[in-house]
């Protein structure tokens, strides 16, 4: 009987093995050959920042024309070239972008409403009363940013209770951005060098009784920036990216320092021997870092420059320089 039985179900698996082998063989669907070329030099991270499923299904909407070869932030212009050769057109590679953490209440600069005692995870704590902070749109600092990250790009700064990004391993897919519940995580230029780090459309007193570095729509730094860069918008400057040029007027000027520098040494201007004094960098240096009569070699007071280079960009005989932070010069900022 043990023998007849394992006959038995030793057949019977043989005929269920050569039937399935039969189904795979006239049910399987044949992959595009550019869908599998595809496949090779896409980075199979499937984050859905292309906004398909996965790599595979990107690849196929690519063949099928349904979607555009640079969407990729991941691989970013070295996939996106290799796309363009595979398929046979000049592609358009796009600005790299990086995740930015758009608030700096920390546990020192943003009061607490209450003790929260649950789970670490921002959007399950943002549900009671929207969250512990006093500022009802900060960042509450539970780290879900950090969890979902799927290239470990996010860490928890521990002291101030904030999520630090590594731009060196941010690849832009934007999950980050998309699991925040507050909103403060934002993707910019990578290139960008000087944005606002507050999102409250509170103004006021509303804002400087919850945070100390919280934008309270005084308008400052709108008044100061050269370059008709930022309009006020729901109580907060609107930075147009294409207009500035990161001269970082308005961080200096801006009274709680709600904007954010990546410069982490910005240079100086010098006056050189051929200044005839004309007085035009006077004009346009809001800090009084510069000093002369009319007629007369100008002066730059160091301690008070912070180069933004306006002066330089308004010599007409080009006797300023600009030195670098590293110790060399150069003609321009």
């Amino acid at each position: 009987m043990i023998i007849i039985s394992i006959l038995l179900l030793g057949t019977l698996g043989l005929l269920m093995a050569t039937l399935l082998t039969i189904a795979h063989k006239k049910l399987a669907v044949s992959l595009d050959e550019k869908v599998a070329l595809l496949m090779k030099v896409l980075p199979c991270a499937n984050c859905g920042a292309c906004g398909y499923a996965g790599c595979e299904n990107y690849a196929e909407a690519i063949v099928k024309g349904e979607a555009e070869p640079n969407c990729c932030p991941v691989g970013g212009r070295e996939v996106a070239e290799k796309i363009g050769e595979i398929l046979g057109i000049k592609v358009e590679t796009k600005e790299k972008v990086v995740a930015v953490l758009t608030c700096q209440g920390g546990i020192e600069e943003c009061k607490e409403r209450f003790i929260y005692d649950g789970h670490l995870d921002c959007k399950e704590a943002n549900i009671i009363h929207q969250g512990m902070k006093a500022c009802l749109f900060g960042c509450l600092g539970l780290g879900t940013c950090v969890l979902v990250c799927p290239f470990n790009a996010i860490k928890m700064d521990e002291k101030k209770k904030l999520p630090i990004i590594d731009e060196d391993k941010c690849t832009g897919c934007g999950i980050c951005v998309k699991e925040c519940p507050k909103g403060v995580l934002k993707l910019i230029p990578k290139t960008k060098l000087v944005y606002l780090a507050c999102v409250s459309p509170d103004k006021g007193r509303e804002v400087r009784e919850v945070c100390k570095v919280g934008c309270f729509a005084c308008g400052i730094c709108v008044k100061a920036c050269p370059y008709d860069a930022l309009k006020m918008e729901n109580n907060l400057p609107i930075m147009d990216f294409e207009k500035c040029i990161d001269c970082g007027i308005c961080y200096q000027k801006c009274p709680t320092k709600s904007y954010v520098d990546k410069v982490k040494k910005r240079p100086y201007a010098l006056i050189d021997t051929t200044c005839n004094g004309c007085g035009e960098c006077v004009k346009v240096c809001q800090f009084k870092a510069i000093e002369g009569k009319i007629g007369e070699r100008h002066r730059v007071i160091i301690e008070k420059c912070v180069g933004c280079g306006e002066c330089f960009r308004v010599c007409p005989i080009r006797a300023i320089t600009m030195v670098g932070a590293l110790g060399y010069t150069y003609k321009e900022v």
